[in-house]
């Protein structure tokens, strides 16, 4: 009982956050140090001093930063104490934490060191009780806490606990090969390419003999073509490295309470989610993806965090798994979840809402093709040849999105699926829908169909739904949600 004793944080940390510094800063740096080291203009002058000053300053906020904010923990709360002059005391409950996040970046493998987060539903600035560096041996005694866990990693029944974790996923040879082509970066090499080939002349100031040389290897095909195959292999080879070391390592595991991810082969991030706190999973499939049957599964939790830059991942459990796996592992770590294989279509009477609905993008760009009239590789296209092409585009986008949009009510739970190029499905239990919306225009009247929206808890607010449902659809939606009250429980 009692508060325990205050701590500072790892003195480590000033030197972390003036590494922050120094890369926010590095070309600033860079400029008025390296490229004009030897100008004596008074404004590079100045600059200096006062960049110099600014690095003083900083400095010395960050060590009495350090000085003055400590933690505490007892049985049931941490207490953080904030504030160089005006003295602050956050207290925040353990019972508030919804996930913990560690990532170890280069800087905190040198080092020896890691740093965690302690993720809560709060949003803003706070929502979150961060240990940017803190020893591994100090952020495994605090996790412990807050789980209100007596196991420490060190002790003997450590790997008793461990065997009550299923692993679920580790990617193969094959998978981060896959991964690597989806990242498109083998395609990225394409239009460099054709910009090279094309302004060759403009970009390189070059004599007769040297342009006939040129002249001779862009006609040789066999010789572009090598040149081509072998920058294809650079950009496959680095889009591997860059895949590997970002999903280098990846497990994803569970246990009866909680779903845990680790990955990253230089830089490690781990941090797990607690099942009751999974709002909602969605699937989502670019159509790079589709074509090689891969797909990504996200869960929506209560809360979410912008950690070290991986604020849109952190959510995923493998952006690149294999489709029939993606929903054995919904599956497997969240029994509760039913996926239905079967889901409705929309009726015919949508498909005509949606293409004879009008499209500002076409009415503004016919009206600025009208004036402007461009050109496009150098032939001059009539613009309402142009303007014919991108109606046919957007009634075709229409048509596929008709197509793609799928809805099912599967007692407990709510199934959605819309998309065009990249699909979404999105799977929900009803006690989880914090709020629904049923919308019609005069056009659905007249056709006697709705829009339906499900609103979930999250890190923003998540939205999901489907335009053009039959109104009687839309009905039993609004029931079906008003059935709720027995199921939902205090979180």
């Amino acid at each position: 009982g009692g508060v325990v004793k205050k701590k500072r944080y790892h003195p480590l940390l000033i030197l972390f956050r003036i590494g922050d510094f120094v890369k926010s800063y590095f070309i600033l740096f860079i400029i008025l140090f390296i490229v004009n080291a030897g100008s004596r203009s008074p404004v590079l002058t100045y600059g200096r001093y006062l960049f110099l000053l600014f690095f003083a300053i900083v400095m010395v906020y960050h060590f009495l930063k350090w000085y003055t904010h400590k933690y505490a923990l007892d049985e049931s709360a941490f207490h953080l104490y904030r504030g160089i002059f005006n003295k602050t005391e956050r207290t925040i409950p353990f019972s508030k934490i919804q996930n913990i996040n560690r990532h170890t970046s280069f800087f905190h493998r040198i080092f020896h060191v890691t740093s965690v987060s302690f993720e809560t539903g709060i949003s803003g600035d706070e929502a979150a009780v961060l240990f940017e560096v803190i020893t591994r041996k100090e952020a495994e005694r605090i996790i412990d806490i807050v789980q209100n866990d007596k196991r420490k990693t060190f002790e003997p029944d450590a790997e008793e606990k461990e065997k009550e974790r299923v692993v679920h996923f580790k990617p193969t040879r094959k998978d981060t090969l896959k991964a690597s082509f989806t990242s498109l970066s083998p395609l990225a090499v394409i239009p460099v390419f054709f910009s090279f080939y094309s302004n060759v002349d403009d970009i390189v100031d070059i004599d007769k003999k040297a342009r006939g040389m040129l002249s001779y290897i862009i006609s040789s095909w066999w010789i572009v073509s090598g040149i081509v195959l072998f920058v294809a292999l650079i950009a496959v080879i680095f889009g591997m490295a860059r895949t590997f070391l970002k999903y280098g390592k990846y497990e994803i595991s569970s246990d009866d309470e909680r779903i845990y991810i680790t990955k990253g082969v230089i830089e490690e991030t781990s941090f797990f989610i607690e099942k009751h706190k999974v709002q909602a999973v969605e699937v989502e499939q670019s159509l790079l993806k589709r074509l090689l049957g891969l797909a990504e599964v996200k869960l929506t939790s209560a809360g979410r965090l912008d950690f070290e830059g991986e604020k849109l991942e952190l959510n995923s459990l493998y952006p690149f798994l294999p489709v029939k796996r993606a929903y054995e592992i919904i599956n497997e770590i969240l029994p509760d979840y039913e996926v239905a294989q079967e889901m409705r279509q929309l009726p015919k009477k949508s498909l005509w809402v949606r293409l004879f609905a009008p499209s500002w993008i076409w009415i503004i760009a016919t009206v600025v093709l009208y004036f402007w009239k461009p050109e496009i590789f150098g032939l001059r296209v009539p613009w309402w040849l142009l303007s014919a092409f991108l109606f046919v585009s957007i009634l075709v986008a229409r048509w596929i999105g008709y197509l793609h949009t799928k809805y099912v009510l599967n007692d407990r739970f709510i199934q959605l699926q819309s998309g065009i190029f990249t699909t979404s499905l999105f799977l929900s239990k009803r006690e989880k829908v914090i709020e629904v919306r049923v919308s019609r225009n005069l056009f659905q009247k007249w056709l006697g169909l709705a829009s339906i929206e499900t609103m979930n808890r999250a890190k923003p607010i998540q939205f999901n739904g489907v335009k053009d449902v039959p109104a009687e659809f839309a009905w039993m939606f609004y029931k079906w949600y008003m059935g709720r009250g027995k199921e939902v429980k205090v979180e």
